[in-house]
């Protein structure tokens, strides 16, 4: 399929479209015997080459990332904040990946804010909400962590559904 709802597919100026950038994006990934720093050069060079530079920056963030090298991750995270518009399954990844090097970096409020609104999207799932609860836990909010990933837990579970949902509200209600 053609990107950004183009008619045909789109060619960069190294002769690559669309559907090859995301096959070689997706081979870099899949490549589990590289080192991270190898990864994160090739990423390096595909993001300079990416169909829109929101792809790119959220492919590089994602490299740094997995490298532990979250504050080199922040910022490209932080660059791709155009995504939504361009692929709303990677924007929705991205949300996630971005709040937990926030996390990861001390920012843990920001991550909170960040996770608190993310739009729900299918490719996610409840996962903003397992990442909004390691982000309360990390902030000392234990009982709100346990509510929250109780809340993420409750939809999917086929019994039980009123009395857990009356047990996690139980949770804060003291505190407020």
């Amino acid at each position: 399929m053609p990107p950004f709802g183009s008619a045909r597919p789109v060619a960069y100026a190294d002769g690559m479209d669309a559907d090859e950038w995301e096959r070689q994006v997706a081979s870099l990934w899949d490549d589990a015997a590289i080192s991270d720093e190898t990864r994160i050069a090739r990423m390096r060079e595909l993001a300079a080459s990416a169909p829109h530079p929101a792809l790119g920056a959220f492919e590089l963030g994602g490299a740094y990332d997995s490298a532990g090298r979250e504050a080199e991750a922040e910022a490209e995270y932080a660059a791709a904040a155009g995504l939504a518009e361009v692929d709303p399954s990677r924007a929705a990844q991205r949300v996630i990946q971005h709040a937990s090097t926030l996390r990861n970096l001390g920012r843990i409020d920001e991550a909170i804010g960040m996770l608190r609104s993310a739009p729900p999207h299918p490719e996610v799932g409840a996962a903003p909400a397992v990442f909004l609860a390691l982000a309360l836990h990390s902030a000392g909010r234990v009982d709100e962590a346990l509510q929250v990933a109780i809340q993420a837990i409750e939809p999917t579970l086929p019994r039980y559904r009123r009395s857990v949902r009356a047990y996690a509200a139980a949770l804060t209600a003291a505190a407020e």
